[in-house]
């Protein structure tokens, strides 16, 4: 994808909103009247001057393409006109911060149709008001300032408007996948840059830092996630967030980081062996992960049950440990009986967006099945949708000893031979793919052939 020469045009606020506005109407026929969305406020940290880190709401973001703060948009259904409201100049701020973009800057730079200033917020709604008769404001429950009046209007929507938004994002465009393009190529080579530093390193916040510097100076300064750089059996906790341990005597690293793209994020994960080299153990069951992955992408086109593909990962995993003598008996008793849970407790995937898990997804964590619980994605994969494909076999002992206690379990589980492999701590792949109506796209681009995985960090 050449990403750049689309990223050359503006994000595709008002092609969003028709998109929003179609969805309401399937839900409130012959609506009318306007949509109304606020950025995220500045907020000082408690007890202090400084501002909180901004995050920039995602239901605004999506109808703007604005990263502003303090901000208001109001596009009207009828119309289709797009107004965005901005701060407008305060001369104290300037002193200390410089010119903010103007308003005719704003028009420039964004999707939309006329740009006001944020105190002419009210008026402008009145104005919209008196113009229509029983239309609707549709705004979204406590991102509402105090200061907005919606008078004038024939009535309020707070019930729509969020989900409206949050199933449109399921579907990407062309401007939105290319924004995730560059997202993956900066965390590639963010990843790879880890890859040549980890023989060298002593400690996880090193690599961090590798990470994070690559990412930064590709112009990424955010990152869509905290980042997971787990050494050793750390590997095996799926969300580790201290990455500050020693990394001397253990085996691999298991990166799981990904760079945002103005709001659009990667999602990446890549184990490999620290000196360059992975054991006969490691090596075994990285190469299980790898075909459960590829396989699953194969299996990946439009209109897919995202169940079906989850289970084809577990059926992999299961031949490949019956293979290796940890677990023994009936393949289909073993699925039956969820035991491969124990080495494969979380979901194949999620949706990818502005979110790391985005919205769509549906799931259903209350259901009493193990094997589908923590699915972040229930249901049929759209074309235009982009998944993650993240399986993993972990040995983590807390999780697995309560099976190997269990008669139901145990009798499937060789503990003697599991006995070799808790120092690969786990194992974890993951790329980012666009569902097409035949197949899937991959973004993603990091290396995860293990020879050349092993030559890169040997070479380094």
């Amino acid at each position: 994808m050449d990403y750049d020469t689309i990223l050359q045009g503006k994000y595709p606020a008002k092609r969003h909103a028709k998109r929003v506005v179609d969805y309401i109407r399937s839900k409130v026929p012959d609506a009318t009247g306007v949509l109304y969305l606020e950025s995220r406020a500045t907020k000082l940290i408690e007890d202090n001057d400084e501002p909180q880190p901004f995050r920039q709401r995602r239901f605004f973001y999506y109808l703007t393409g604005s990263p502003l703060a303090d901000s208001f948009v109001v596009h009207d259904m009828d119309s289709s006109k797009t107004t965005l409201f901005i701060p407008p100049i305060d001369p104290e701020s300037v002193i200390w911060s410089g010119l903010p973009v103007s308003a005719q800057e704003a028009l420039q730079k964004w999707d939309v149709d006329e740009v006001k200033y944020t105190n002419e917020i009210n008026a402008e709604l009145t104005h919209i008001a008196g113009q229509k008769t029983k239309s609707t404001v549709f705004a979204i429950p406590d991102q509402v300032s105090e200061h907005v009046t919606f008078l004038g209007f024939g009535e309020t929507n707070f019930a729509v408007l969020k989900e409206a938004i949050e199933v449109c994002r399921v579907v990407k465009d062309d401007f939105e996948l290319a924004m995730m393009a560059k997202a993956n190529a900066i965390s590639a080579d963010a990843h790879h840059a880890v890859m040549r530093q980890v023989k060298h390193a002593k400690n996880e916040r090193e690599l961090e830092a590798t990470f994070l510097a690559s990412s930064i100076a590709a112009g990424a300064r955010e990152q869509a996630y905290h980042g997971i750089f787990a050494a050793g059996r750390a590997a095996a906790t799926l969300h580790y967030v201290h990455n500050n341990a020693p990394i001397e005597g253990k085996l691999n690293l298991l990166l799981d980081g990904g760079a945002e793209w103005d709001c659009y994020a990667s999602d990446i994960t890549r184990t490999f062996p620290i000196n360059g080299k992975f054991t006969k153990e490691s090596r075994a069951i990285y190469d299980i992960v790898l075909k459960m992955q590829l396989e699953c992408i194969a299996a990946l086109k439009e209109d897919v049950l995202w169940d079906d593909v989850h289970v084809l990962a577990h059926k992999i995993a299961i031949d490949g440990l019956l293979e290796l003598g940890i677990l023994k008996g009936d393949k289909d008793e073993i699925l039956a009986n969820r035991t491969s849970v124990a080495f494969f407790p979380h979901g194949l995937g999620h949706y990818l967006g502005m979110d790391t898990h985005d919205t769509g997804g549906n799931p259903n964590y209350a259901d009493k099945d193990t094997l589908f619980r923590y699915l972040r994605i229930r249901g049929k994969v759209p074309a235009g949708s982009v998944v993650t494909v993240e399986p993993g076999i972990y040995f983590c002992n807390f999780i697995i000893e309560p099976f190997l206690k269990d008669p139901k379990h145990a009798k499937y589980i060789d503990a003697g031979v599991l006995e070799k492999y808790w120092d690969v701590g786990g194992v974890r792949i993951e790329d980012n793919l666009v569902i097409t109506k035949g197949g899937a796209e991959n973004l993603t681009t990091t290396l995860k052939d293990p020879d050349e995985i092993e030559k890169v960090i040997s070479s380094s």
